[in-house]
């Protein structure tokens, strides 16, 4: 499989957590240039951030969970040569129910339509690691 076709989607994860970041960042300053938050009430990680600043705060975070896994399995699946076209397909699935979660996450923040989103993208990258140690064990 192409390099391009197995890094894309990890490229698109990571710009999607950047998003977030700066998302974050940016409604932080927010909260604080308009005093509506005062640095020693969030100086040691204090939950007092207003509403949208907390939602994306959570949707950021929660992109460096899970997904620790579906980078570890990209590197390893181009090192040892086992990337196919199953991996770039759930690969795909794994980053779009991502981006699915965060855009839940930022905006109506619907548990039960993010919990599904988290939840296929979460059987995509098990199924992806079960398919990577079969393929690599037989």
């Amino acid at each position: 499989m192409s390099l391009r076709f197995v890094l894309a989607p990890l490229f698109v994860q990571v710009a999607l957590t950047f998003v977030l970041m700066f998302g974050m960042a940016g409604l932080r300053r927010k909260a604080l240039v308009t005093k509506e938050v005062h640095p020693k009430d969030i100086a040691l990680r204090e939950p007092n951030w207003p509403k949208r600043a907390t939602q994306f705060a959570n949707a950021y975070h929660n992109q460096l969970e899970l997904p620790i896994l579906f980078y570890v399995l990209t590197i390893l699946e181009l090192i040892t040569r086992q990337a196919d076209l199953l991996f770039v397909i759930l690969s795909w699935v794994f980053v779009v129910c991502r981006i699915v979660q965060a855009f839940i996450h930022t905006t109506n923040n619907r548990v039960m339509r993010r919990g599904m989103a988290f939840g296929v993208s979460a059987m995509a990258l098990v199924v992806m690691w079960i398919a990577f140690g079969i393929r690599l064990l037989l």
